[in-house]
């Protein structure tokens, strides 16, 4: 099921086209300027990401694979930066537009 989730991200993101509005992903919430560097939820990540994002950089979503995805609606991942959550949005031109976030325990 993971594989063919990851090969429907992938045509999204290659064809620009978009995943339904019920699409779940399960990933990290990290910063435009590290990237999948912090794709774990250590103490160390997750300080890093709030400073990178308090920094200007922006959040971003970060897949099982370490794809990198843009976040549309930046005030959906406040208080879950650094954080292993599980999303619910759009996926559309390579930019997620999230609906609901789950924080995922540890």
């Amino acid at each position: 099921m993971k594989k063919i989730l990851f090969l429907l991200v992938m045509i999204a993101l290659i064809a620009g086209g978009s995943v339904s509005a019920g699409e779940s992903f399960t990933g990290h919430i990290s910063d435009s300027k590290c990237g999948a560097g912090h794709s774990d939820a250590s103490a160390k990540s997750i300080s890093c990401v709030k400073g990178c994002v308090g920094g200007g950089a922006s959040a971003v979503f970060i897949t099982e694979d370490k794809t990198v995805v843009k976040i549309a609606n930046q005030d959906k991942v406040k208080g879950h930066l650094g954080h292993q959550v599980k999303v619910t949005g759009t996926l559309k031109d390579g930019t997620l537009t999230i609906k609901t976030l789950q924080h995922l325990a540890p």
